[in-house]
């Protein structure tokens, strides 16, 4: 099992990003996957989920509306899809996959002027 991230960078407030989850090892639209992220100083933080049956989604209150979590399963990766960014979205975020508590290594978010 693997998850590699991609596609953060330095974007300023009000910008776009989409990052990336590439699954290998297993079937990624079997499995409930989510976002995390992690401030500077602070714990770790749910951002998004999307489940394995149904593909219904969970958002933190914090990004409701912004961001949107997705899946293509003929590329076996999750995105997560954000807009209006914030400063306050600045954070490394992480993908996960529950079943097993499977990380992968971040991608680092930078919302700055």
């Amino acid at each position: 099992v693997q998850l590699v991230e991609s596609g953060g960078g330095l974007v300023q407030p009000g910008g776009s990003l989409r990052l990336s989850c590439a699954a290998s090892g297993f079937t990624a639209r079997i499995y409930t996957m989510s976002w995390y992220r992690q401030a500077q100083g602070k714990e770790r933080e749910l951002v998004a989920t999307m489940s394995r049956v149904g593909g219904s989604t969970y958002y933190a209150d914090s990004v409701k509306s912004r961001f949107t979590i997705s899946r293509d399963n003929a590329k076996n990766t999750v995105y997560l899809q954000m807009n209006s960014l914030k400063p306050e979205d600045t954070a490394v975020y992480y993908c996960y996959r529950h079943a097993g508590e499977y990380w992968g290594q971040g991608t680092k978010v930078t919302v700055s002027s």
